[in-house]
């Protein structure tokens, strides 16, 4: 017996038929919410596909079409009548993945491909599809660079870089047009940080508001590349208009590089609190420096990081302040 599927559909009678449906897989996650209002701001009809596993109702942020289910069983009909799908949907923990390589594959690789082919065969423009930073492994060279030899070192990394694959030879072979965007490290409002696999900033932020250790893996040394939401959507939005991106995979970040114990001074600053931190082991398959090369979104998407990251960091707190949160040990 297969998974429920439940329907529901909320019509907006303000939308022209001609505006074009927008497909979202995980649009009820952090950052698919965040895309589905900006569809939704620019007039498109939107139909969401999620399974609530990680994403919330709440988080939808107007009238969708909605369908309540695992994308892989659901591309068929989901897809129909589309002129573009976002496709976000996946397993998004390192940990999680590390731990059940078969759901990461199942979640991620598998819900990429049954998209693929549901979308070819409906006649759909384009696909856009959420990658990561993660499928360069730890090799030493920086910024990242789309040219550089993949080297993942997660079955996470591992079932993005198939995705990635997979959307070429659709691309290059079977007339369906694609485009991957290589997320790194994206923070905002609506990210969940009740998650067992919860990404640091939500983390760090509901522990310094209950003045709790901080949790640290690793020597804190460590780089990422922080991006804003916001900044994220307006270059998955150009991911999914631009001409001539087709079969391309691209950096979506912001080009610059901030410790994890920066990170953490910042937003302790912002707070008016005192860090205290938990120094805990490396987790297995992260990666010590990550830091991106966006010449080619720039170039090709008009794709720039306009938010700073201590602005972008005040926006998240003042959401945080919102809620009503535990703090965590550890992620």
């Amino acid at each position: 017996m297969g998974p429920a599927r439940i329907f529901l559909r909320m019509t907006n009678p303000a939308t022209s038929p001609d505006s074009g449906l927008a497909v979202v897989t995980g649009g009820a996650g952090f950052i698919g919410s965040h895309l589905v209002e900006a569809l939704l701001a620019k007039g498109r009809r939107v139909r969401v596909v999620d399974d609530f596993s990680t994403g919330h109702r709440r988080n939808l942020p107007g009238p969708v079409e909605l369908l309540c289910g695992n994308v892989s069983d659901l591309a068929e009909g989901a897809v129909v009548g589309a002129d573009v799908v976002y496709h976000l949907a996946a397993q998004v923990s390192v940990p999680r993945s590390v731990e059940d390589p078969m759901g990461s594959h199942r979640a991620t690789e598998s819900s990429t491909l049954a998209v693929l082919h549901a979308a070819e065969r409906a006649g759909v423009r384009r696909v856009v599809i959420a990658s990561s930073s993660a499928v360069y492994g730890d090799r030493p060279a920086m910024p990242k660079k789309e040219a550089q030899e993949p080297a993942p070192t997660s079955p996470y990394a591992v079932a993005k870089l198939c995705s990635e694959i997979h959307a070429r030879h659709w691309a290059e072979y079977r007339g369906l047009q694609t485009v991957c965007l290589r997320f790194f490290n994206v923070y905002g409002p609506r990210q969940d940080p009740r998650s067992p696999y919860a990404a640091a900033i939500p983390i760090f932020i509901s522990n310094l508001m209950a003045e709790q250790p901080v949790p640290v893996f690793g020597d804190g040394k460590q780089t990422r590349d922080f991006t804003y939401v916001e900044d994220v959507v307006q270059g998955i939005l150009s991911a999914g208009s631009t001409v001539g991106a087709s079969g391309r995979v691209y950096n979506i970040a912001s080009g610059r590089g901030t410790s994890v114990l920066e990170l953490i001074e910042t937003l302790a600053q912002l707070m008016g609190v005192r860090a205290q931190l938990e120094l805990l082991p490396p987790r297995a398959g992260d990666i010590k420096h990550s830091r991106a090369d966006i010449t080619a979104a720039a170039r090709d998407l008009k794709f720039a990081s306009q938010t700073g990251l201590k602005h972008g960091l005040m926006r998240t707190v003042e959401w945080f302040k919102t809620l009503t949160l535990p703090a965590r040990r550890s992620a």
